[in-house]
């Protein structure tokens, strides 16, 4: 009996579990360019600066959700990561226009000297290049 019982579980764990990746997402990511920055034109050892920048919503289906924010040595890269809602019968995505979000983060400078080069992507050129608005910020004492 006891066989019986645990076969049987066994072939229902089997026929509940689905392979199936088409299932249907309430939601997906998506990198946004940004439209303008404000940076310092010099920053100083163990400071703490707040950058602001801003980027355009395109629908009432986007949201922030984080920065896309890479260090590779004195070199930022930077782009909005919104979460955006699937449009369904309970959702109803409207399409925005001149909608600009503003947002900020804080940079604290830990290079005693040299310069920041600050990349705030902007989304691609025709032949599919990266676009940025980019900022070379000097470090002082």
């Amino acid at each position: 009996m006891k066989k019986i019982f645990f076969f049987g579980c066994v072939i229902v764990a089997f026929w509940s579990c689905s392979l199936d990746d088409s299932s249907n997402e309430d939601f997906h990511f998506e990198i946004l360019p940004i439209e303008s920055a404000s940076v310092p034109t010099e920053m100083r050892f163990g400071e703490v600066y707040t950058i602001h920048y801003s980027y355009f919503r395109p629908s009432s289906c986007h949201f922030f959700n984080d920065l896309y924010y890479v260090a590779e040595s004195n070199i930022r890269t930077i782009a909005v990561i919104n979460i955006v809602l699937n449009a369904n019968e309970n959702n109803i995505c409207e399409s925005l226009t001149n909608t600009l979000e503003e947002k900020s983060f804080n940079f604290v400078v830990n290079n005693i000297e040299g310069t920041y080069v600050f990349k705030f992507w902007q989304g691609e050129d025709e032949n599919g290049q990266d676009i940025y608005l980019v900022y070379e910020v000097p470090v002082t004492q």
